[in-house]
């Protein structure tokens, strides 16, 4: 029955094209976005999920950050403490060139004075944004050792923890096992000796010194790494929650293309019924 008051066919196609309509645009929506949740009206779960990491990945590009300054610092104090080894290396065969006898010895001091003010410039200036691990005061604040941001640590939806990593100085400026300027001076044969003996304690506390450093620079490069594979790796679990499938997407929206042209062509030939009517008059 076809009625001029109520037209059924016109009403399902208007119903039938106002919900292709209505997905089209949330398709055209999330494919201009590149976002599938984007809001939490979208998906109020997945989003809150997603926010919470969002933040855990801002945490760790700052930890990233503390780890990248932290291992500068470690490793120009590294090759500080290195220098000091070649340093005194230099002044280990001069005093075994004293001790054996026959050389000008005051010769043999001045170079050796001319060494240790080599190392004393090589403790002070060896320092990286004003941090320098081989004095005893590393930053001009009493501290004795560099802290360093390592990661975050969350447990459910608790407030996550900063895990942290220390460096501890090497203190050659003021430990009894570097007494540098209070040397033996090598003034005959037997000096000499002693200087030598003092030397070689000066040169394993630096070797020691430096090997330390250099795993503490070693450690911190592979938790950086770490925490960049984590990052990475957080990065993508958000982009399968929240971000669209642009192959489904297109695909989707190309269908409700055609679905919202039969649907508007559906409602002219439900609005054109009535029409027919007029023959009958």
């Amino acid at each position: 029955m076809t009625s001029i008051n109520t037209n059924s066919g016109a009403m399902v196609a208007l119903q039938m094209l106002g919900g292709t309509v209505e997905q089209r645009e949330t398709v055209q929506e999330d494919v201009a976005t590149g976002k599938e949740v984007n809001t939490a009206k979208d998906n109020a779960a997945l989003w809150a999920i997603s926010q919470v990491m969002d933040v855990d990945v801002a945490g760790l590009s700052a930890v990233s950050g503390s780890l990248s300054l932290g291992e500068a610092t470690a490793s120009v104090a590294a090759v500080g403490a290195e220098r000091m080894t070649e340093v005194l290396q230099d002044m280990k065969q001069l005093t075994v060139l004293a001790s054996s006898g026959s050389v000008d010895y005051s010769k043999v001091e001045a170079q050796m004075a001319h060494k240790t003010e080599q190392l004393n410039s090589i403790i002070s200036s060896t320092q990286f944004n004003g941090v320098n691990l081989l004095k005893t005061d590393i930053d001009g604040t009493g501290t004795s050792s560099l802290t360093v941001a390592a990661s975050l640590d969350r447990q459910g939806s608790g407030t996550p923890n900063l895990e942290t990593i220390s460096v501890d100085s090497v203190d050659f400026e003021g430990s009894a096992s570097f007494d540098i300027n209070n040397r033996t001076a090598i003034t005959d044969q037997a000096s000499a000796q002693t200087a030598l003996g003092e030397i070689e304690g000066f040169l394993r506390f630096a070797i020691e010194g430096a090997a330390a450093l250099g795993a503490s620079a070693t450690q911190i490069a592979d938790q950086n790494d770490f925490v960049g594979r984590m990052a990475d790796s957080m990065k993508m679990g958000i982009s399968a929650m929240t971000d669209t499938n642009m192959e489904q997407a297109s695909a989707k929206l190309a269908a409700l293309n055609v679905q919202q042209q039969l649907g508007s062509l559906s409602l002219t030939i439900a609005n054109a019924s009535p029409n027919s009517l007029l023959t009958l008059t």
